[in-house]
């Protein structure tokens, strides 16, 4: 096959050529040329490769602009699926999508509690068998499962250290019979945006998530940055007070000990008044909610005009914006999400507080702002994100290189 004129981010000129059918929706052979700068003649021979192996689909003609009328290629949806997992202590959800990331279906079920872990992971096994045949999907055409938790580790999160020394993805791969990716769930929840197509034309991108903890995904030129040991982007672990609170990891005044939604929650309860409202009081035998419940009920306060409930939030907010601030001005970002199942609920109070923000005092603003949006599927993005790992890891492997362009409908007009 010919070579690229141009640096591109993908390992083989057919995982270049299947992202931009991805990203483009449709495009001509022509496009296609255009946006990779590959020969005519690689278009052609990997094109007909993808078509033969039943990846993508010629859909129809273009308009005319004055000669032949170009056919147009897409992705077949049905042609593979991935399954994603996303493990948290509230519960654990599945994902399963279709070859461009869109959602088939889903599910959430109990979380880990203090099970076995090898029990948990014969259970998530027949849990993914479910849900792919409850979807009446070929189970031949899904290529596997991504797996993510609070961190690339599960031993380190306070919540999952009976896992510490469990090798869950092996176990899980062993026990469902197909390959298994591991990650992080904030990493994830950021592919998973890229990959919904949220996020094309931006070259440097973060989600920021927030769920039972606070974390986030940063993708470079759509290439997940993941550091030396797959945990870049803990913002949740900024310091904003060196003689604050103690957190779980060890140091004082982290965002999550501030400012996460356990926080919240803590400093609810410890208002009689708001706990009334909200209903966090607990008769003894009674089951304690779990955090993600009770942080729920505080949302709900605000919402229904509870002051405190409102002012408690709006400080969480402001704490997590100035962690967001840093995080921009670290990575020189150009777009955020917001996601998590945390900013899934609150995410109208948080994101003109973050916005703001970065309005006032992130660096370079003079060059360029930074845009705040919320997830359209804030609640499961990691479980999407996690499928979405599955899809690229296996059809479309990145390395380091430029970034698709940035409107590839510009490009097929140029074409013309």
């Amino acid at each position: 096959m010919g070579g690229s004129s141009r640096a591109i981010p993908h390992t083989t000129s057919r995982a270049a050529v299947l992202d931009v059918i991805r990203a483009a929706g449709t495009i001509s052979r022509v496009g296609l040329v255009e946006a990779t700068g590959f020969t005519g003649a690689t278009i052609s021979t990997v094109v007909r490769g993808l078509i033969d192996d039943g990846l993508v689909l010629e859909t129809g003609r273009a308009e005319s602009t004055g000669g032949k009328p170009r056919v147009l290629l897409r992705l077949d949806r049905e042609a593979r699926y991935a399954v994603g997992v996303h493990i948290d202590p509230i519960g654990i959800t599945y994902a399963l999508t279709d070859l461009t990331g869109a959602v088939v279906s889903r599910m959430t079920r109990a979380g880990i509690g203090d099970e076995d872990p090898a029990e948990i992971t014969a259970r998530m096994a027949g849990q993914v068998d479910a849900l792919v045949e409850g979807a009446g999907v070929d189970r031949e055409r899904v290529l596997g499962v991504g797996l993510v938790a609070p961190t690339d580790g599960l031993h380190r999160h306070p919540s999952l250290r009976r896992w510490a020394d469990y090798p869950a993805a092996e176990e899980l791969e062993n026990a469902v019979g197909l390959p298994v990716v591991p990650g992080n769930d904030a990493t994830a929840a950021a592919l998973g945006e890229y990959w919904s197509g949220v996020v094309n034309g931006s070259t440097i991108f973060a989600a920021v998530y927030m769920g039972t903890g606070v974390g986030a995904g940063v993708l470079v030129n759509g290439i997940p940055y993941a550091g030396a040991s797959g945990n870049a982007g803990e913002i949740g672990h900024v310091c904003l007070d060196v003689d604050g609170p103690l957190c779980w990891c060890g140091g004082r005044g982290c965002v999550e000990a501030i400012a996460g939604p356990a926080a919240v929650v803590a400093a609810a309860r410890a208002d009689e008044a708001l706990a009334r409202t909200a209903d966090l009081t607990r008769e003894g035998g009674r089951t304690r909610p779990s955090v993600a419940a009770e942080f729920t009920a505080v949302v709900r306060a605000a919402r229904q005009g509870e002051p405190t409930a409102r002012a408690l939030l709006d400080r969480s907010a402001r704490h997590l914006a100035v962690a967001v601030r840093t995080l921009a001005n670290v990575m020189d970002v150009d777009l955020l999400v917001l996601t998590g199942s945390s900013l899934a609920v609150a995410g109208s109070v948080y994101l003109p507080v973050i916005q703001r923000e970065l309005d006032r005092a992130f660096f370079a603003r003079a060059t360029h702002p930074v845009e705040v949006r919320l997830s359209t599927s804030a609640a499961t993005a990691p479980a999407i994100g996690a499928a979405t790992m599955v899809l690229q890891s296996q059809l479309v492997p990145m390395s380091p290189g430029l970034r698709l362009p940035g409107n590839l409908a510009e490009v097929e007009a140029s074409q013309g």
